[in-house]
């Protein structure tokens, strides 16, 4: 691997977090970047409006990986509201810093965790 990446960038690569499937998962949201091919899915289980569980699939490259890893981390645990305010510059700074020509990864995961809190709140519409 380059060294265009960061040392927590290749160790969410090499050793992402919470990868996998939540099968009765209370918001799931895919989003995928057709010019580059990565394809990313975020599935979250909701307890009183707070994350208490959340894994991720991702088709992609390093940083797509990496990205979507610590986005895992930064937000297990944060209430919904608090994972909506989740920005790609969040998580670029998180992992030490993102190629630019890599920027793109990490608003993927953003993407993709707003879509699985859409999705549990359109499920959950009271």
């Amino acid at each position: 691997m380059a060294d265009m990446y960061t040392k927590k960038v290749k160790d969410h690569f090499y050793n992402p977090r919470n990868v996998g499937e939540i099968k009765d998962a209370d918001g799931v949201g895919t989003v995928g970047n057709p010019t580059c091919g990565d394809v990313m899915t975020m599935y979250i289980k909701v307890k009183d409006e707070r994350i208490i569980d959340i894994k991720f699939k991702t088709f992609g490259c390093a940083a797509a990986i990496a990205s979507s890893s610590i986005t895992t981390e930064i937000v297990k645990g944060k209430t919904l509201d608090e994972a909506m305010k989740l920005t790609r510059d969040d998580v670029a700074t998180e992992l030490g810093g993102l190629p630019a020509i890599k920027m793109h990864c990490s608003n993927l995961a953003s993407d993709a965790l707003r879509e699985a809190i859409n999705d549990y709140r359109m499920k959950n519409k009271k």
